[in-house]
């Protein structure tokens, strides 16, 4: 959430990067209304108020029992319009916290505005997109082919873009997984199995509601919500709480399934298990000092390619666009792996650095060490990796002629003496 103080005062800039995502700035102009609105009310009601504490000490004094009867009756008076005007102040302030949770963060300078992911940057690229002397298969032949993926079974189950993986496949899945906590763990983030299900309020925090209502699974008798990133419980660990400038940075990494109610059209870019409303993700969180969080930025955003790296896939890093950057997001790096069968680049991680987006939401502040107020501290995330994007990825990327998958060598010891799936 913005600053109130920043709308107000920075009033173009917050405008124009609205304007800069492709968003209509009508919300700005709402809050400023409301915000004079809110201090308007406040001075009537101050006003009001230190009238009747100065008719108070008038009547404590007067001896005249009439002249005491009077202005009694008069501060009746003026205590109902307080009451009036304390309660629509509480309306109004309740609509101004709405319309300023609807405002997104404003992009950094170096992101380049654009209009959606099609104006998105190239940064880099790590390798080069192996060369098979036979033509790739999808992902979606191989895993029926191999006894690993069912469809099916999916459908039959749940419905529409879910599936079931099976035997080596759901282990792979599971070494995916396993690897990505242990590398994180050795990079220094603290591993944490948090809930699957949050409270609205955790939701608001990260900056998930209200914007994504309609994104997301709610549990209709309870305020409880399936999470659709760690983001979100992560964020949540420190709700309200005033953390040590010593603890700073403090860095986590989540495993936790997502779920997403996400509209999805048939075609090519939904076929196979790339998207669905359900899926595994491993996750990266950083609370930081202001002043760190760029450098705390660019770490994770080596750590996310260090375990595309040791996977051994070809990756790029590309610079989002004003136009692409999520809600909440200052400045945001997506990587993307290469899949040799579908033949495109996957997005398997994006790397963010919110400031103080989330920490003023969720109330997260730190103690300077030298004393002084608290501040709020800044937080970033990123996928490190997002599944099952990656494992397309490890089965494309080492097939055989044959529709063999060889396991990468730094997930073998979680595969239980299988160094390859071969076909059924």
């Amino acid at each position: 959430m913005l600053d109130i103080n920043l709308i107000r005062e920075k009033t173009d800039l917050v405008r124009q990067s609205m304007l800069s995502r492709q968003m209509d700035p009508a919300p700005v102009e709402q809050v400023l209304s409301l915000d004079t609105e809110r201090r308007q009310i406040l001075s009537q009601s101050e006003t009001l108020k230190a009238e009747r504490n100065r008719v108070s000490k008038e009547i404590a004094r007067s001896k005249d029992a009439a002249e005491r009867t009077a202005k009694i009756d008069a501060m009746r008076q003026v205590g109902d319009q307080i009451a009036a005007l304390d309660e629509r102040l509480h309306r109004v302030e309740t609509d101004l916290q709405e319309a300023v949770s609807i405002i997104p963060n404003i992009p950094y300078e170096n992101v380049p505005v654009g209009k959606d992911e099609h104006d998105n940057i190239v940064v880099r690229t790590v390798g080069e997109p192996k060369q098979f002397d036979f033509t790739p298969r999808p992902h979606w032949e191989l895993g029926p082919n191999l006894d690993i993926i069912n469809f099916d079974q999916g459908v039959k189950i749940t419905g529409s873009r879910f599936y079931v993986l099976k035997g080596a496949g759901a282990r792979l899945q599971r070494a995916l997984i396993a690897f990505m906590l242990d590398l994180h763990i050795r990079q220094g983030y603290i591993e944490e199995y948090p809930p699957f299900m949050v409270r609205g309020e955790t939701l608001f925090a990260s900056g998930q509601l209200p914007k994504f209502q309609d994104n997301l699974y709610k549990d209709h008798e309870e305020d409880l919500w399936m999470v659709p990133t760690a983001e979100v419980p992560l964020t949540g660990l420190h709700m309200g709480d005033v953390l040590e400038e010593a603890d700073l940075p403090t860095r986590y990494t989540a495993y936790t399934a997502c779920f997403r109610r996400e509209k999805m059209s048939a075609g090519r870019d939904v076929r196979g298990i790339k998207r669905g409303h359900q899926f595994d993700k491993v996750e990266m969180y950083i609370y930081c000092k202001p002043e760190d969080s760029a450098r705390e930025h660019d770490k994770m955003l080596a750590d996310a390619a260090q375990t595309c790296a040791e996977l051994g896939l070809t990756y790029r890093i590309v610079q989002q666009s004003t136009g692409d950057l999520s809600f909440a997001s200052h400045i945001t790096y997506d990587l993307e792996v290469w899949a040799a069968g579908c033949e495109e680049w996957l997005e398997v991680s994006s790397v963010s650095n919110v400031g103080e987006f989330q920490a003023r939401r969720a109330n997260i502040k730190y103690r300077p060490a030298e004393g002084g107020r608290p501040r709020f501290v800044h937080t970033l995330n990123g996928s490190g990796l997002g599944l099952p994007r990656t494992l397309i990825a490890v089965l494309e990327n080492n097939q055989t002629a044959d529709g063999t998958i060889t396991i990468p060598e730094v997930l073998r010891p979680w595969m239980g003496g299988i160094t390859e799936i071969t076909p059924v």
